[in-house]
């Protein structure tokens, strides 16, 4: 741990007749200093022939713990002082050596100013004519003193905190600084000897753009370097003066921990000795103008809890336990396995618990309803709840509001062990425009583009990353790596992919710059998506990236070097959200079932372009919150249509090709809308409750829908191939019928029938093959135990030879009222 000299604003209590009486001892040593010792320091004998000292008995060690994770302090106070350097008496006193010449002014200016690029080439020790110098930085000290092998030599005071000599050494040595405050001397590492903690090759990969694992390079890393354990903090500013470092470490006053600038790359590095994890941290920042700014760690892995905004020292220690789950989950693409969603917030979901409180109760009850996987709505840090994670100040730290970045992986390992894949919303569309984050972070548009009109967002007040820049569009794929690779995160869901891909999104004539060829696509964002998802597929065999894209962009889910007839190479997502699939069946349901003959296209439309992607079919967050109502009260009618339409839309949901996606509190019928204030209503399933068998039911249904989901392959196995689907009946709008089959891999089949009608149609014949003897239900809606009528095919169902909407065999079959049925062969 770093030893903390007085804060600033905290004047040393020595007066001038303190310091005038301290020179004038100083001067009487060096009176009666010993002609040997005296001829060491002018260099006129042999050293060899000079008595040697003998080394200082060893200070005690500053072993205080870290300083917890907190806001930084409004006051702060002296710190417990060091047990004092007590001079072996058997040693002789080091004479008293000769200054160096005064500091540079320049220098001297630059270093307190905070706008020096190499405080390494002033400060620390450096070969001169004559000897090695010595310099050091310590606001508040009253004396340095350098420490090494068989030598205790003070430096002198040059005031602001400056402190150098010249020693007559042949050679930079090992040493230390014993630094005496007011009450204490501490003996630390000097900063300023040490070599850089990056290499080249990392600096020449950032500045090309391709340094996968940035977060092992920039940022704060608690390490052991040259031999000594402290933390190498560096950050990206090209456009800076100077970087400094401020912490709980230091009482948040910089001055004494300036960094070097690393050359062309725009990376700024500093190796603090004794710097320990938990410790707070920003970067002050000198601008261009000269101006200063204090900016939170963009690469920082932890964060303080909001609304403070340091950064925090951070070193995992989770032992992962899923390895099970790790070297099984790449078996199987995402397209062509069973891939149910339930999407949370985590911060709602319950309130108040924990990472690891959640990894206790979440996997039990995601398990109990048979989901594959969850999405947790984005949990990288973010200043404002109320943006429920999507406008994202810490790009590489999970939340604080839940507990630590080990608490997160945690939590994942939890699911993982309960065999539940863990999604999770990712946001590199854009980012606030907090003073303290990445908003001009070295004083100039540097994470956002330069030109207004490509940089400002126009529908939330952000800013849009600038694509084109290599160290940015590094941080971003870098960014979607860290979570799959140290959080072992299975899916990325790509937020406002749309918004990303067009020059004109929500824009105006005249509000946007047209590309290269005069078009309206973003060709750096292209570029960008198609590099993370090459990346992420190429480093994480298993993974599956997901695009929330809700326009007719050509190949979101095509390979990156499959060329489209828009001349553009595929995106290279996995999966992309079905925005139109849920924007025409949810409009379909809301209509009164004697008007929904009018609106039949709403539900089949979809099949006209199912394999154009690999779709997800999401009723998400943004279906059931501001004035959009849950997804039960979207339906019309009283309280028992209102259910039977939600369980039959969510038959027909899990039947139709493409995965599932319902967000929290859908799946027991909530009748309000979300609220990140409180969440989802539980107390709905408190058997003390008079309609809770109401709510029970549904969730009993959504449960079966799972179970029987991943029993079926033709539920999801050819779900991407049209061989997979086949209508019998698509046209029943008088009906409000809907009637298909799904098929497996082998041939085997599923069917699936939708009444949208209240009323129940009895001997309704549907075409079916001609080579399944008898048919049974395997899940009906209207069952009893979900809430319904139990109006239901009991006995399996005889083909009859009766061709009927072009199949060679039909059935006759009994249709609930606002029911989804599906048979498979008995």
């Amino acid at each position: 741990m770093t030893p903390r000299p007085n804060p600033p604003g905290k004047k040393p209590k020595s007066s001038k007749a303190k310091a005038k009486a301290k020179a004038a001892d100083k001067a009487a040593d060096k009176a009666t200093a010993e002609p040997a010792a005296e001829d060491v320091r002018t260099g006129k004998t042999d050293p060899a022939s000079a008595p040697v000292p003998v080394p200082p008995t060893e200070p005690a060690q500053d072993t205080a713990p870290a300083a917890p994770v907190a806001a930084e302090p409004a006051a702060l106070t002296a710190p417990e002082p060091a047990a004092p350097v007590t001079p072996d008496p058997v040693a002789e006193p080091v004479p008293e050596v000769r200054s160096v010449a005064v500091l540079d002014r320049a220098d001297r200016e630059r270093l307190l100013g905070g706008a020096h690029h190499d405080p390494h080439s002033v400060l620390g020790a450096h070969p001169v004519p004559g000897g090695v110098v010595f310099r050091a930085l310590r606001p508040y000290a009253l004396s340095v003193s350098v420490v090494t092998e068989g030598l205790r030599a003070e430096l002198d005071d040059e005031g602001d905190g400056f402190f150098s000599a010249v020693l007559p050494l042949r050679e930079v040595p090992e040493y230390r600084l014993s630094v005496e405050y007011e009450g204490a001397v501490q003996e630390i590492d000097d900063a300023y000897r040490f070599l850089p903690t990056l290499g080249d090759l990392d600096l020449h990969l950032f500045g090309e753009g391709r340094h996968e694992q940035l977060w092992t390079v920039l940022g704060a890393e608690p390490m052991e370097h040259q031999g000594v354990p402290g933390t190498r903090f560096s950050v990206w500013a090209p456009n800076a003066r100077g970087v400094r470092v401020a912490g709980t470490f230091n009482f948040w006053d910089a001055t004494a921990f300036p960094m070097r600038s690393l050359g062309s790359s725009g990376v700024w590095e500093l190796f603090a000795p004794g710097v320990a994890e938990g410790e707070l941290y920003k970067f002050e920042i000198t601008k261009p103008d000269g101006t200063k700014t204090l900016r939170a760690d963009p690469m920082a892995r932890r964060t303080e809890l909001p609304p403070a905004t340091s950064s925090v020292i951070h070193s995992s220690r989770h032992e992962w336990q899923d390895q099970e789950w790790m070297a099984r989950r790449a078996e199987r693409p995402a397209h062509e396995a069973p891939f149910s969603v339930y999407e949370l917030h985590l911060a709602s979901w319950r309130p108040g618990l924990t990472y690891r409180q959640l990894a206790e109760q979440l996997p039990v009850y995601i398990s109990d309803l048979g989901f594959t996987h969850v999405e947790l709505m984005p949990v990288a840090e973010h200043p404002f709840g109320g943006s429920w994670g999507y406008q994202v100040t810490g790009f590489y730290a999970p939340t604080a509001r839940l507990g630590t970045p080990d608490d997160f992986k945690y939590l994942v390992d939890a699911l993982h062990r309960a065999g539940i894949g863990v999604i999770m919303d990712w946001v590199p569309a854009h980012f606030p425009r907090d003073e303290w984050a990445l908003a001009e972070f070295d004083g100039r548009p540097l994470y956002e583009h330069e030109d207004p009109l490509r940089a400002a967002h126009p529908d939330w007040g952000t800013l849009e990353f600038d694509y084109g820049r290599r160290e940015v569009r590094n941080f971003l794929v870098a960014n979607a790596v860290y979570w799959c690779e140290e959080f072992h995160i299975d899916g990325l869901r790509v937020d406002a992919v749309a918004s990303m891909l067009y020059l004109d999104y929500s824009r105006e004539a005249g509000q946007w710059t047209p590309n290269v060829h005069g078009g309206r696509e973003n060709l750096d964002a292209v570029a960008f998506l198609q590099e993370m998802n090459a990346t992420v597929y190429r480093r994480e065999p298993g993974v599956v990236t997901i695009a929330e894209e809700s326009t007719a962009w050509d190949g979101v889910t095509r390979a990156t070097h499959h060329i489209g007839p828009g001349g553009f190479g595929g995106l290279g997502f996995g999966l992309k959200w079905n925005m139109g699939w849920m924007h025409d069946t949810l409009d379909y349901v809301s209509h009164e079932p004697v008007h929904r003959r009018y609106h039949h296209h709403e539900m089949t439309f979809s099949m006209v372009y199912a394999y154009s992607e690999n779709y997800v079919l999401p009723i998400s967050h943004d279906e059931v919150v501001h004035g959009k109502r849950s997804l039960v009260s979207k339906m019309p009618g009283d309280w028992w249509q209102q259910r039977a339409t939600h369980r039959a839309y969510l038959g027909f949901m899990w039947a139709h090709p493409g995965k599932q996606l319902i967000f929290m509190g859908q799946e027991f019928a909530q009748g309000a809308e979300w609220s990140e204030a409180h969440g989802p209503d539980w107390w709905l399933l408190d058997p003390s409750y008079g309609a809770e068998a109401d709510h029970r039911g549904v969730r009993d249904l959504v449960r079966d829908l799972n179970t029987v989901y991943r029993q079926v392959p033709a539920l999801w196995e050819l779900d991407t191939d049209p061989a997979g689907f086949g209508w019998v009946a698509g046209d029943a709008a008088e009906d409000n019928v809907l009637a298909f089959l799904r098929h497996a891999a082998d041939g085997s089949p599923l069917l699936a029938v939708c009444n949208f009608a209240p009323v129940v149609r009895h001997e309704y014949r549907l075409g079916v093959p001609d080579d399944v003897s008898a048919w049974h239900e395997v899940l009906n809606t209207d069952a009893g135990r979900y809430g319904g009528g139990d109006v239901a095919n009991v006995d399996p169902v005889k083909p009859d030879d009766l061709a009927w909407h072009g199949r060679p065999a039909s059935i006759r079959l009994t249709l609930p009222p606002l029911s989804t049925v599906w048979l498979r062969p008995a």
